[in-house]
């Protein structure tokens, strides 16, 4: 609430911030009965798991985090820089880790947070990929030049979700909804998904995802109208028609490169 205040005046504002951290936290169990399972008047420490405010509040607390980082010139001190997105971040290493994981620990604590060890790894970028805000991340080489690269996608788990969702939107069970209704939808997920991920080595998963929306909106059709026959159904619903006919969003496959 005091870094909070630092950024925000008004006293009802900060009260209503203030009933939100403690209000109680209630789950419904596999028997129907409610549970409190954290929060209440007695809470004094955390955020609710999953609250639409907690990565603003978590990014407002650990702004004090970016801030030691920088007034103790840790960055060129131990030659370790931190990237950051609320709760969530990576110390890129120009040398050793133990020494930054030490005094990130040390740091951390004195803000009365706890470091995530089954989230925390230690990654060799240069032999292995690691993953963070849903990009998979590794150092390559240029199969051309020979030189290394920093090799930027959107990770399997990421790729895997936006199919499952594709197909999820345009199952057998969803055949009674208008056919627009499953388009518009369909279009909506592939805008938020690839309004995310166009960056860097993403063409190649960009196409994926594409042939995957066409392969399940084609299928969906066959379902529609009860056409067996695959052969007559590639020729009744081309990718051209669609996207011209039946207006599926294009997912495009060049990535923007920054």
């Amino acid at each position: 609430m005091a870094v909070v205040a630092e950024r925000i005046s008004d006293g009802e504002i900060l009260h209503l911030i203030k009933m939100w951290l403690k209000a109680p936290v209630i789950e419904k169990g596999r028997d129907g009965e409610q549970r409190n399972i954290g929060g209440g008047k007695g809470n004094r420490k955390g955020t609710p798991q999953g609250g639409v405010i907690s990565p603003l509040l978590a990014n407002l607390y650990l702004h004090l985090f970016d801030r030691i980082w920088e007034r103790h010139q840790l960055e060129k001190k131990l030659g370790a820089r931190i990237v950051r997105f609320a709760d969530d971040f990576i110390i890129l290493c120009r040398q050793g880790t133990e020494q930054p994981r030490v005094i990130t620990k040390r740091v951390l604590d004195k803000l009365g947070l706890t470091l995530n060890e089954a989230k925390s790894r230690v990654v060799d970028a240069m032999k292995e990929e690691f993953t963070f805000l849903g990009f998979e991340l590794q150092k390559r080489k240029n199969w051309r030049t020979g030189k290394s690269y920093p090799h930027v996608q959107p990770s399997k788990k990421s790729l895997k979700k936006i199919k499952d969702h594709i197909t999820a939107l345009t199952s057998r069970n969803r055949s009674s909804l208008p056919f627009e209704v499953i388009v518009k939808e369909v279009n909506t997920a592939l805008i938020g998904w690839t309004g995310y991920f166009p960056y860097r080595n993403c063409s190649r998963v960009l196409k994926q995802v594409r042939e995957h929306a066409q392969l399940r909106l084609r299928i969906h059709l066959y379902r529609r109208h009860k056409i067996r026959d695959r052969k007559t159904g590639l020729k009744r619903y081309t990718n051209s028609m669609l996207y011209e006919r039946y207006g599926l969003y294009k997912v495009p496959t060049t990535a923007v490169w920054r």
